[in-house]
């Protein structure tokens, strides 16, 4: 369409929209809210930018010929941004809750090769807590699609008739494999660097506290490709179609460690980010080949 903004080679600027996130927006009524098909498009970008080499290092991904199956998701970032802080999307953007992420990569993508990218607004449900609806992020290689992601947020909003305590999680089942992930203070302003995404929520324990978290918290997609980075360096991980899931589920505290625990199957993995203990989990997800 005419009105869907295109950037070439250099997406929108993050600093102004980061002046934009922070106005608040009109009254929201629960039940009365529609979430407007926005899209934008990024033309020939390059997948070998300046922030690659740091990108890899604090995610730690090691060094090949093709970029993370995350890389495209820093990318897009900026679309992502401006969709979000765009006038007519009705929900203001501090406060969102990254609830799932799927990553489909196609085929590996080479470091220093070009992508169009394409970003839109798309699958507004009512959830049990409130809002959901799709951040759809699709990523082409010569007018081939080679990489996708769907973002599911959350937006809160209080349940009328609903007052009954929540169940009892399912029983959480442990994997054979198991690593140990270590989350230093720092890393929530280091992936910010990286990523572009300076949400207050991750940078500081001040300014997690502002909302309501004790202290700062890791970026969910700093977790997930992490987790990665750490599978693909396992015997049987097969760099080819892959498909990845992931549902974030308690906060991983900054400074933290954390138990990446796992299952290997013969055309899928089971995996899991658990706390310190071991007995409750910051995220869950399936990879899934071919």
């Amino acid at each position: 369409m005419s009105d869907v903004p295109i950037y070439r080679s250099h997406p929108p600027s993050l600093w102004s929209l980061y002046g934009k996130a922070v106005l608040p927006k009109g009254k929201t009524t629960p039940g009365d809210l529609t979430i407007p098909g926005l899209s934008a498009g990024l033309v020939g970008v390059s997948t070998a930018n300046n922030n690659l080499k740091r990108y890899q290092k604090v995610c730690g991904f090691s060094q090949q010929t093709h970029a993370p199956i995350t890389w495209p998701h820093i990318l897009a970032f900026p679309l992502h941004l401006k969709l979000l802080t765009e006038k007519a999307f009705p929900l203001p953007l501090l406060g969102l809750v990254h609830l799932r992420n799927t990553i489909t990569q196609h085929r590996p993508i080479g470091i220093g090769e070009t992508l169009d990218i394409d970003v839109r607004l798309d699958g507004q449900t009512q959830g049990t807590k409130g809002l959901e609806f799709d951040l759809v992020t699709e990523a082409y290689s010569a007018g081939k699609l080679v990489w996708e992601e769907v973002s599911t947020n959350l937006f809160r909003q209080p349940q009328q008739g609903d007052k009954g305590k929540p169940g009892k999680p399912p029983e959480l089942e442990r994997y054979p494999n198991t690593l140990s992930i270590n989350a230093p203070e720092s890393i929530g302003r280091q992936y910010a660097k990286v990523s572009g995404d300076r949400n207050p929520i991750h940078l500081h324990a001040l300014t997690a506290k502002a909302f309501g978290f004790p202290r700062a918290i890791a970026h969910g997609m700093w977790s997930k490709a992490q987790v990665l980075a750490l599978l693909e360096q396992q015997a049987g991980w097969k760099n080819e179609s892959v498909s990845v899931s992931c549902q974030f589920k308690k906060p991983l505290f900054l400074p933290g460690t954390a138990q990446l625990n796992w299952r290997a199957g013969e055309g899928d993995w089971d995996y899991q980010l658990l706390n310190a203990k071991g007995d409750a989990p910051h995220l869950t997800g399936n990879i899934t080949w071919g």
